[in-house]
């Protein structure tokens, strides 16, 4: 019920974690089949696993986020596991997806199903441009903590650090050279600075961090 609630929202995606968060195959066709007012329901799959990312998008998902995508050649192996043959290796069989997106689906998904690569090492820093140049990578998503424990620093966003900021400049300048979107977990406090920094894809909340939040302050009125 609440995935149905959020999706009522106007957001311009869900994202739905199973690689962090505590999503099972058993519970994401029920999520994505409740949801059905967003039209984007992306799902950040556990890792490249080509029978997984099939799988997501045959029950709904309009699109995967692949995380540790350090090379071009794992870029092009991702993007394989999101189109059919002759482009791409996908097993045909759209289950839910033939139902949800119309009976023509296998001739057009390859319109709007969208591989996103997670930009978040040091080796997809130094690959940036082959990864971006890869046919059918037409965004990426950067994982700050990875990024920046990969960049020797602590978890979480480190703004105002050299390294963190440069590596953030690199991966728009390059994505707006190779026209890919750009596109960053944050949340309410730092989607402005996203923005104004030129991500186009801005992810602005968690529901674990939203409700704790919520109910903290709800919790504290009481008490005052």
């Amino acid at each position: 019920m609440a995935g149905e609630a959020l999706s009522l929202l106007g957001f311009d995606y869900l994202m739905f974690d199973m690689q962090h968060g505590l999503i099972t195959t058993q519970e994401l066709v029920p999520l994505l089949q409740a949801t059905h007012a967003t039209e984007r329901k992306i799902v950040r799959v556990p890792s490249g696993d080509p029978a997984l990312i099939g799988w997501c998008l045959d029950v709904g998902a309009s699109s995967v986020v692949v995380p540790m995508v350090s090379s071009a050649a794992q870029a092009t192996a991702a993007v394989a596991a999101c189109r059919y043959p002759p482009v791409g290796t996908r097993s045909t069989g759209p289950t839910r997806a033939n139902l949800v997106y119309g009976a023509d689906y296998i001739a057009k998904s390859s319109e709007f199903v969208q591989c996103i690569p997670m930009i978040e090492t040091q080796s997809a820093l130094d690959c940036l441009d082959s990864i971006l140049a890869v046919p059918g990578v037409d965004a990426i998503y950067v994982g700050p903590s990875d990024l920046s424990v990969g960049l020797g620093l602590g978890p979480g966003n480190n703004d105002g650090e050299p390294a963190f900021d440069k590596a953030l400049d690199q991966i728009v300048d390059a994505c707006h050279r190779h026209s890919v979107v750009a596109g960053i977990h944050a949340d309410a406090a730092l989607a402005s600075r996203r923005l104004d920094q030129g991500f186009e894809m801005v992810t602005i909340a968690e529901d674990l961090s939203v409700l704790q939040m919520s109910v903290a302050n709800i919790l504290e009125q009481t008490r005052t």
